[in-house]
């Protein structure tokens, strides 16, 4: 047995409800002055918090998250695989896609899908299966007494799917008719223009077509390849949480692992991308109300225990990605009232560049001269070191917000669950707060001055071109490009 990662103590300072109270008490016969002072006066105390930690197990080499939790009579299962988009050629794009709709909704080996939904209702289960970039992931909901039931039911959905061709002739007319609808959400076709001008050929770029959608792309032996090489044990890190303890639920785990084929091995390797270096600005005329504007450039900040990475993190909170109360919406939204909410990109992956940048809505007439406060937005934290207490407030948001982190049993699983996926330790978040506290406003300028190149910024500009404030020339080479039709 592996140990539980060591819970650590970390102060976190409450305010006293009833000394509040007792402030506000006395509001009307006072007034106004004598309340300041009330609030002046109050007090904090200061109290030991322990986070809690998720059991740390392994069942027939897979790692496993145990919490046992007794307040309700529910118990909930994850399964995470590692593998995505990334490691599959464009062949596969539209099965990988497909596959979360098809575990539910395609039936199993020994049962249609309509038996599946039946006893799935009969059994009051919450499903839910997905995919992200790099991993797909499962869980089940169920009712303590219904669990032997319940885990048998969804691990032949995981192991044995049937991939009913209805359902899968179902699912594909349904991805034609959101992808006629996603030419209407100008958001979406900004941000997917963007990202494929900016990563190329690179799955972090793909979009579905029709032509992925080829009848021939989700035929039986696609389906079944992803399928071979994705959801299979060496790629699997399960979660437990709820009414079970340790020694049960280790039984029914190896139950449903016995029987579960090992991978195919046929994963590829992922591809590093290769963002775009030149400078450029791209527009898309459409006449419409609103203009949306995107820019960025790549950034060699990565993830992990460094103090740039941590500096960045502090950083683009205070630019743009702390909400209302960040530089951006300071200027764009609050003093030019040029948008409701304007944020700052910057992601950071643990192998390779990510993306440094901003996004914001518009009117037509105002679409460059926001794009230039973003700009200059970007320039300035390069330029000077912000204030002190702009990086204690950015510092303070995330510090106070550690504790909702254990607000939920479930959350302490799921979150130990994608760390392992990740390739993190264990302790990951405690590590991350310690981090960004050592931040200072030295360390936040050395980063942004060490990153962001205004000179190379590619701009992605959407909206109604006759209505823009001057010519997008004036931000640098233009090429005009017309989304696809879908």
């Amino acid at each position: 047995m592996r140990p539980a990662v060591p819970a650590s103590s970390i102060p976190v300072l409450l305010v006293a409800v009833g000394s509040l109270a007792a402030a506000l008490v006395p509001l009307r016969a006072t007034g106004q002055a004598t309340l300041r002072e009330r609030i002046a006066e109050l007090s904090a105390t200061e109290m030991d918090f322990a986070p809690v930690y998720p059991r740390s197990e392994s069942v027939a080499g897979v790692p496993v998250y145990f919490l046992e939790d007794r307040e309700l009579p529910l118990i909930t299962l994850y399964a995470s695989f590692r593998g995505g988009a990334n490691n599959f050629g464009r062949e596969h794009y539209a099965a990988l896609a497909a596959l979360p709709g098809l575990l539910r909704k395609g039936g199993t080996a020994t049962l249609p899908a309509d038996s599946v939904d039946i006893v799935v209702e009969s059994m009051a289960l919450a499903m839910s299966f997905g995919r992200g970039g790099r991993s797909a992931s499962a869980s089940v909901n169920f009712l303590s007494d219904q669990l032997d039931a319940a885990v048998e039911l969804w691990g032949e959905m995981l192991r044995e799917p049937r991939f009913d061709s209805v359902q899968v002739a179902e699912w594909r007319e349904g991805e034609l008719e959101r992808m006629r609808r996603r030419r209407e959400d100008l958001g979406v076709v900004a941000i997917g223009t963007f990202n494929r001008i900016i990563y190329g050929d690179h799955p972090i770029g793909w979009e579905l077509t029709p032509d992925d959608l080829a009848p021939e792309h989700l035929a039986n032996d696609r389906l079944r390849h992803v399928h071979a090489a994705l959801i299979c044990p060496e790629n699997l890190t399960l979660g437990v949480v709820g009414d079970i303890g340790w020694e049960r639920a280790s039984e029914v785990l190896e139950g449903l692992l016995a029987e579960w084929a090992p991978c195919s091995g046929e994963l590829l390797e992922a591809p590093t991308p290769t963002l775009r270096h030149d400078p450029g600005v791209f527009v898309i005329h459409r006449e419409v109300a609103q203009s949306v504007v995107v820019l960025g450039h790549s950034s060699r900040v990565r993830l992990g225990k460094t103090r740039e990475y941590f500096a960045s993190r502090i950083g683009n909170a205070i630019l743009g990605a702390s909400g209302l109360s960040s530089r951006l919406n300071t200027e764009i939204r609050t003093r030019e009232g040029l948008a409701y909410d304007a944020t700052s990109i910057w992601n950071a992956p643990a192998d390779s560049d990510g993306l440094l940048g901003g996004l914001t809505r518009t009117k037509p007439e105002t679409t460059l001269r926001a794009a230039r406060l973003m700009l200059e937005g970007l320039a300035s934290m390069s330029a000077e070191a912000p204030a002190d207490h702009e990086v204690e407030r950015a510092t303070r948001e995330i510090v106070n917000g550690f504790v909702f982190n254990f607000a939920a049993p479930a959350r302490i699983v799921t979150r130990a669950i994608a760390y392992e996926t990740m390739g993190l330790s264990g302790d990951w978040l405690r590590l991350f707060v310690r981090g960004v506290q050592d931040v200072t406003p030295g360390d936040v300028l050395e980063v942004f001055h060490s990153q962001v190149d205004t000179a190379r910024m590619t701009y992605l500009l959407l909206g109604d071109t006759t209505r823009f404030d001057g010519s997008p020339s004036e931000l640098g080479a233009v090429t005009v490009i017309e989304p696809p039709p879908w």
